[in-house]
């Protein structure tokens, strides 16, 4: 008669691939914990130049706004209501009939510390016409407050104009003053106070604005012509155009850029005239121009690749996993802790290497560096040079199919479902065969 070995013992036999591969799990989701405690790193350090770039920039200057010209008229007005006369000023605000600006941008990167950031000197030229009033026929309206109307002209910061600045208002010259006097329009900039007399109702006056002008990171533009054209050329090669409008025209290579915008009164959201602040907010949404960034800055590559910690240990763990069954190895769980925490070291030192050179040279320092620890530890393990190559091969795979991922941004999400499937596909293949009830029997019937 046939017995059945009911001990303790033959039943943990029986799971004990079971209870290993729930070991394997708990410690590839522990190492989850320093796998996000890298992640706060790359934050952190992140900050840390965020707040170095914002240093330098205090320092130099800030991204420039250009906003203008615009033509200002205080117009006094004079009320008289049960025998009361009151009087009060409201501002009339005339915008050019065609704007012209032609810049060329030189980009620099200064330092703090071991962190870079981008600041740039530039050659604006700003010209076009304004179209005078005709006539100001509105009810009450009783002369111009002072006899003078302004032109101002909008600046992001003014610690960034490296010259004195002229104004060309048609054939004469005025030196500019600092400070706008329509500050809810342009906090900042500066202006030119014109006599009546030079403002002859209905003449069309050509003007020209030269500035050598510094800033930080972007230059901006607000689209205040009745036809606004510009046109900017910089040897940055990565530029962002962002905005309200982005460029009609462009040519970028590696050499640089070239970028055009022509925008008319129809594609914004404000006239050509308007009193006080009734279109502030239009005019500051219509913002436009260009970032001299990266296309994508090596910390957020960083932490891109630091999210596929979990797939990255998750698959050497099952190569160590396939290793135990079909090589009959006994591996501990300590060892399989000890390979996690080289793979979360990559991470930490991807961050380290790539503060101090380009990002691909540190990512590839980093991977062999780890691969090669892992292999050289795994080899008296496995004691067999075939697993250990295979080992050395997932793992380059692995890490080379994250850093494809990272260049191909667009295509990230379909990289990775089908490298996904793909891993998937191929350890369903391998282990086909396997009897997990009887791991010695199928191993040998291998």
């Amino acid at each position: 008669m046939e017995t059945t070995n009911t001990s303790p013992f033959a039943f943990l036999s029986k799971f004990a691939i079971t209870f290993k591969l729930i070991v394997i799990g708990f410690l590839a989701i522990l190492l989850l914990i320093p796998a996000v405690m890298i992640q706060e790193l790359i934050h952190e350090r992140e900050m840390l130049k965020q707040t170095a770039v914002a240093e330098i920039g205090s320092k130099w200057a800030e991204a420039q706004l250009i906003s203008g010209p615009i033509l200002t008229f205080p117009m006094q007005f004079e009320k008289t209501e049960n025998q009361k006369t009151s009087s009060y000023v409201e501002h009339l605000h005339v915008v050019p009939d065609d704007l012209k600006v032609t810049g060329t941008i030189y980009p620099e990167q200064l330092k703090r510390g071991i962190f870079t950031a981008i600041v740039y000197r530039s050659d604006i030229e700003i010209r076009g016409t304004f179209q005078v009033p005709a006539a100001f026929d509105e009810a009450h309206f009783v002369g111009i407050k002072g006899e003078k109307a302004t032109i101002n002209v909008g600046l992001g910061d003014l610690r960034g104009v490296e010259e004195v600045v002229n104004l060309k208002w048609g054939t004469e010259t005025f030196t500019v003053s600092p400070g706008s006097t329509i500050p809810d329009l342009q906090t900042a900039g500066f202006h030119v106070a014109l006599p009546m007399e030079k403002l002859s109702p209905g003449a069309e006056i050509p003007f020209s604005i030269q500035l050598k002008l510094r800033g930080s990171e972007s230059i901006y533009f607000i689209p205040v012509g009745q036809t606004t054209e510009i046109k900017l050329s910089s040897a940055w090669s990565s530029p962002k155009f962002d905005g309200k409008f982005l460029p009609n025209d462009r040519k970028l290579d590696e050499e640089g850029f070239e970028a055009s915008w022509k925008v008319l009164e129809l594609n914004r959201n404000f006239p050509q005239q308007w009193k006080d602040d009734s279109f502030n907010a239009q005019l500051k949404a219509a913002a436009f121009g260009v970032e001299l960034l990266s296309p994508m800055e090596d910390y957020q590559k960083s932490l891109r690749s630091a999210k596929y910690a979990l797939l990255t240990i998750s698959l050497t763990f099952l190569m160590f996993f396939l290793v135990e069954i079909l090589g009959k190895k006994n591996i501990h769980p300590f060892q399989y802790l000890m390979v996690g925490l080289s793979i979360c070291l990559f991470y930490v030192l991807l961050i380290a290497i790539s503060e101090h050179s380009n990002f691909n040279f540190a990512y590839l320092v980093a991977m062999s560096a780890v691969i090669i620890t892992i292999c050289l530890y795994s080899l008296p393990l496995f004691k067999s040079k075939k697993y250990t190559l295979a080992l050395g091969g997932v793992l380059l795979g692995t890490f080379g199919f994250i850093f494809v991922t990272l260049q191909m941004e667009d295509y990230a999400l379909l990289m990775g479902s089908v490298g996904l499937f793909v891993i998937l596909a191929a350890t369903m293949y391998i282990t086909r065969n396997i009897d997990w009830y009887n791991i010695k029997g199928s191993s040998q019937s291998e």
